[in-house]
């Protein structure tokens, strides 16, 4: 059984495989300052909530980035499930050509995504990731990694509203009745959520003039659910696409010969 992590900078979202199945999955607070041993009890009591035990994992994958996270989450496999994680890099066999002027700057969940997508459908992709920021990769038929865009999460745009206007209050994300806000909640709604849903069509339309090219439009992530319907250019939602990754790059280090690097 696989325990696959994903440490964003808002949650940890975490699950279990049994083979290629998720049997089941959790999402927990990203905390720097909560430590192994909390973490650990955390896991492990949800697992046992499951129908699960510790002693039944036999793997580990991470994906972090947040760094100061990165030794705890490892710390705690070690000692609550006996087993040493991998960690996901740039440097690991991916199944893709790094096209980035720096690989080691790709976001470990960026690289991530992108190999499950392009595992998963095999065509000219963009991966939509609605997280604390929001990333735009653009992967090719053929593998290759190009790059993106990296744009402030609907989430911490509407943090920053809220926090420097004083007179507008909190309101949840959801769908406004109409577009034109006949009350403050209403109008704040239709900001963040068609402005948004506006920003993911203009971005996702210039990456495909630049590249000269449709590509097939995919969104992961926690808001994508609440977003993708607004717009025009998201053809699927797949909300998993990051703990199916881990689980495809476990499976595909495993059946990789020592020392080899098909990137």
């Amino acid at each position: 059984m696989l325990l696959a992590i994903d440490i964003g900078n808002t949650n940890v979202v975490w699950g279990i495989f049994q083979g290629r199945t998720l049997l089941a999955h959790w999402r927990l607070a990203t905390d720097p300052k909560t430590t192994a041993d909390e973490y650990g009890i955390l896991c492990t009591n949800l697992l046992v909530r499951s129908g699960r035990t510790a002693e039944q994992i036999t793997g580990a994958i991470i994906s972090s980035v947040v760094p100061a996270l990165t030794g705890t989450f490892e710390s705690m496999i070690g000692t609550y499930f006996a087993c040493t994680p991998l960690i996901v890099s740039s440097d690991m066999d991916t199944g893709l050509t790094l096209r980035y002027q720096n690989p080691k700057e790709i976001g470990s969940d960026r690289i991530v995504n992108a190999s499950a997508a392009h595992h998963k459908f095999q065509r000219d992709l963009i991966i939509v990731d609605f997280g604390t920021a929001t990333t735009f990769c653009a992967v090719t038929h053929a593998g290759e990694y190009l790059g993106g865009v990296i744009a402030p999460g609907l989430g911490i745009s509407a943090e920053a509203l809220f926090a420097r206007a004083a007179k507008l209050s909190k309101v949840e994300l959801a769908r406004p009745k109409t577009v034109i806000g006949t009350d403050t909640a209403g109008s704040i709604q239709s900001g963040l959520l068609f402005g948004y849903a506006g920003l993911v069509d203009a971005l996702v339309r210039r990456m495909e003039q630049e590249l000269g090219r449709p590509f097939y439009v995919i969104a992961t992530g926690g808001l994508a659910s609440v977003v993708a319907p607004e717009t025009s250019s998201i053809r699927k939602v797949e909300p998993l696409l990051t703990l199916e990754g881990l689980e495809f790059l476990f499976r595909r280090a495993c059946d990789t010969p020592s020392g080899s690097d098909s990137r």
